[in-house]
């Protein structure tokens, strides 16, 4: 543990002492351009030693890539390649095709935040148009079980499947594609019915007080007390007793339950934000004029909480999404023979230990956690630019 430690001392000073050469050098440097001498004039410390971090990064970045063989990792650097290319085409697209407003969007937003709608949008796709983009269905299941990925007969694939089928013989393409259609579409509503509970009850405890206030707000306080995965396991398991072999009704119970527990962080934060709009001048003169309780939150309070909300909805649907699909991991989720990326995690994680026989097959899990951590780093980007854009900072 000790070497670990020195080596990582060592490798801090070298980077700090390679960037004070760095920006000495470049200080004593007459350059040509007046931007650069700007630049090595002003430059911090910690600057220049994360320009060689960078530099550090790259080396190392190709040195895996062309001379360690490791095709995950060639698959990752591809990956990354691939997606910067097709974000970068995406927001150029966007800011030459479209509506005046949706080019100035365009305009405005970083690289990061296209590549987050442009991956969102690809998931929505997937989702609305399943049944006609997946090859099979999610419920088929063929006689050949176990059918190796890549397509190949000779080590054991089929091109009827590509990235090959399961221990019971069901088609993972086509699971892969309807996973997006149940994970996706679930969480989507369990999230609307989250934020109308918790903002419904936020903006009426702001806007009464009193007494619906307290008894709320020590309600959220006693449910937050629990750790929410925790008590979604425990109430899940009580709702699967109870609704038996009935599939359809333990996904009800889910969207109900996982929606009551996170309308918790919602009514925090629309009670917050109603607190600061109910003392404006114009409630008090909606209230003068005799306007009914429904107005002033629906017509009055909702519009002008309209820029937080929606960057909580992106967080909160990270939050939903991971939950259903750690629920489906743990097999209360999501029932079968509905596909889920969750429970496709937890079939296919014997495969991982094939990846020094077949990288494609052990990658078969990677791709269903992949799928899940993709959507949640898109919604992160598109919300970090909406919390941006609604703040009024600048870049």
């Amino acid at each position: 543990m000790m070497n670990y430690i020195l080596w990582a001392v060592i490798g801090v000073a070298a980077i700090y002492a390679s960037g004070w050469l760095f920006r000495f050098a470049g200080r004593k440097i007459d350059w040509p351009r007046d931007n650069l001498n700007i630049y090595f004039r002003d430059v911090g410390l910690t600057e220049a030693a994360g320009f060689i971090l960078g530099l550090v990064a790259v080396y190392f970045v190709c040195y895996y890539y062309f001379i360690v063989e490791s095709t995950f990792f060639r698959w990752a650097v591809q990956g990354f390649i691939i997606a910067t290319i097709a974000a970068y085409a995406f927001w150029w697209f966007g800011k030459l095709v479209g509506t005046d407003a949706t080019r100035k969007l365009f305009r405005q937003m970083p690289l990061t935040a296209a590549f987050g709608i442009l991956i969102i949008l690809i998931y929505v796709i997937l989702a609305i148009f399943a049944g006609a983009i997946a090859p099979h269905g999610q419920e088929d299941i063929f006689e050949k079980i176990n059918v190796l990925p890549g397509g190949d007969l000779a080590t054991g694939g089929d091109p009827a499947f590509p990235l090959g089928t399961d221990q019971l013989g069901r088609d993972l393409l086509s699971r892969l594609i309807y996973g997006a259609q149940n994970t996706v579409g679930i969480a989507f509503v369990t999230t609307l019915l989250a934020f109308f509970i918790g903002t419904s009850i936020g903006f009426l405890a702001a806007t009464v007080g009193g007494w619906i206030d307290q008894v709320a707000s020590r309600a959220v306080d006693a449910l937050m007390a629990i750790p929410q995965l925790i008590f979604a396991l425990l109430l899940m398991t009580i709702a699967t007793a109870w609704a038996g072999s009935d599939k359809t009704l333990v996904t009800l119970y889910m969207i109900i339950i996982i929606a009551v527990l996170d309308s918790t962080r919602v009514f925090r934060l629309a009670r917050a934000v109603g607190l600061n709009i109910v003392v404006m001048d114009y409630i008090e003169a909606a209230k003068v004029r005799g306007e009914k309780l429904s107005y002033l939150i629906f017509s009055e309070i909702l519009p002008n909480a309209t820029a937080p909300l929606l960057a909580e909805f992106g967080l909160r649907f990270c939050f939903v999404f991971l939950t259903i699909a750690a629920l489906s991991f743990l097999g209360i989720g999501i029932q079968p023979p509905l596909a889920d990326w969750g429970t496709m995690v937890r079939d296919l994680s014997q495969f991982i230990n094939f990846a020094q026989f077949s990288p494609l097959t052990a990658a078969l899990p990677l791709m269903a956690a992949g799928a899940i951590a993709l959507l949640t780093v898109a919604v992160n980007f598109v919300v970090d630019w909406m919390l941006q854009k609604t703040s009024g900072l600048k870049e």
